[in-house]
Formats: C-alpha cells, structure tokens, sequence
C-alpha cells in the first residue's frame, strides 16, 4: 500500500488515497494504530484518508494514533488539501471537503513544488453552545472563565467548539508538568467533557501574539494542533484578550488565526510532504 507522511507544523500524519487502496472500513482504527506506531510502523500522530463523497468534492476521515476517529484536524486538513491536489484527486486549488465536523474549505494560497504548500482553511463558525462543543455545562454560551478543581488548584478555562472539543487555559507560563499531568486529567474528564476533549494551554503576549501547547486528545502532546489554535485564539477574543488577527507560536511552527464574530475561522499554515513509501 502506497502511502505519503506529511506534517504541518509538526503535526504529523500519514496519508492514504483510499480512491486507490482497497482498505476495509473495519481496518481503519486498527491500521492507524499499527502505522502510527513510531518504533514499529510509520510514526505518526494519525492516519488520513482521502474519499469519495456524494455530498463535497471529496471527503476527508482521520484517526488518531490511540485508533480513535476525530471529527476534524486543522493540520491534517491542510496536509489533506496539498495530498489530493498531489494525487490529482482536485484539480482546483479551492474545493469543499466533507469531514464528520461538516464542510470544511481550505485553498491553496501557494504551491512551492509538489512538497510544500501555505494553506488558508475556512474552518466554518465555532461552536459556543454546551451541546454543541460538548461539555456539560448549563446556560447559554459561551462559557467564558469557568473553574475546574484538579489537585485543590483551582483552573480557570473556557470551552470551545470546533466541530470538535477544545478546553482552552489561560496561564502565565506554559510547564512541562502542566501540559503532561494537567493535560490528560482534563481530556478524560467525561463527566465534563463527554466526548473527552483537547486541552491548550495559551500564554498570551500580546493583542496580536500567543504562545500554545496541546495535549491532543487521543494523541497525547503533539507539536501543534490546528483547530485548537483556532479554539484558542477564539477564546482569547471572546475574553477580551487577544484582536481579530493573531499570530500563534506552537512547538512546531506558526499558525496565523483570523476571527470576526460571527463569521468563519480562517486558518493558514504549511503543510508538507516528508516521504512517501510502501506499507
């Protein structure tokens, strides 16, 4: 089996043209663990297929390396976007793509070769409703400066959709402890989050600037993770914190997130082929 291993901002996947490869449905959630294993298959943070859809251009399903399918991923979604345009999947440099958080749209804004591209994505509106996002809160969104107890410590956040769940933390300093102890507490806490959810921890450094670290759920800390940054960068704005346009420094890049209320997310980013190989 053919695949391509691509990243965008560190956030690393395989990709797979599911047109071509004759891969069982039931596979799916097995195959991304063994091929995401780092020491025994490819090393990767998920698996993305690319398929046929009778509702977009094409659609788009993702599996992190724990075998769980997540409902969408900003990187992967700009990695996706270079991958089909590389298998001649789209011709355009702009198409939909149908995901399980609904249609995405990421353009092509510059092509370096068939090895790099910057992608803008519209990632549609956030989620603000305790239903939507989901997490069991009462009331009517958003949730701003909500407290959660871990450990007699008392945590201030705010939870955010983006088709799917993100928790974001507002902190002064960004800590090995707090992203690798914190992190996980908060992801598995299903009597909050039931679907469990992604925690970003943001340090803010200006209107204009922010520092993240995720712990992405199902994958553990990865270097970026696209629709957290976007969550992020919402919440930053809902609280007061942060403009219309901010630029976010991960571990493995930078994301540019833009956001007017009521109006789409706009992403853009790399994205980039690191090898292809058989499986």
């Amino acid at each position: 089996m053919n695949f391509t291993k691509m990243q965008g901002t560190g956030n690393d996947f395989v990709l797979l043209n599911a047109f071509k490869e004759k891969i069982k449905e039931k596979e799916y959630s097995s195959l991304a663990q063994k091929m995401c294993d780092r020491h025994f298959g490819v090393g990767a943070d998920g698996i993305i297929l690319a398929l046929p859809s009778d509702k977009e251009d094409i659609r788009m399903r993702i599996f992190n390396a724990d075998g769980s399918e997540a409902e969408m991923c900003g990187n992967g979604i700009r990695c996706f976007a270079l991958f089909v345009k590389n298998e001649g999947l789209i011709s355009q440099n702009k198409f939909n793509v149908e995901t399980l958080a609904g249609k995405i749209i990421p353009e092509i804004i510059e092509l370096t070769g068939t090895t790099k591209a910057m992608v803008k994505v519209d990632m549609g509106t956030p989620f603000l409703e305790a239903k939507d996002i989901p997490v069991n809160l009462k009331g009517k969104g958003p949730f701003l400066k909500q407290v959660l107890q871990i450990d007699n410590q008392s945590i201030e956040y705010t939870p955010i959709g983006m088709g799917n769940p993100h928790c974001i933390v507002f902190v002064d300093k960004i800590t090995d402890k707090m992203v690798h102890q914190t992190g996980p507490i908060i992801e598995n806490n299903t009597n909050l989050f039931p679907k469990k959810t992604n925690v970003e921890f943001l340090k803010i450094n200006s209107k204009n600037k922010a520092e993240m670290r995720v712990w992405e759920r199902g994958s553990g800390e990865t270097l970026a993770c696209g629709t957290g940054t976007c969550a992020s960068v919402v919440a930053g704005i809902l609280n007061g914190y942060l403009n219309n346009t901010v630029t976010v420094q991960l571990l493995g890049g930078e994301l540019i997130i833009n956001w007017e209320q009521g109006k789409s997310v706009l992403m853009t980013g790399p994205a980039e082929v690191v090898f292809k190989g058989i499986y």
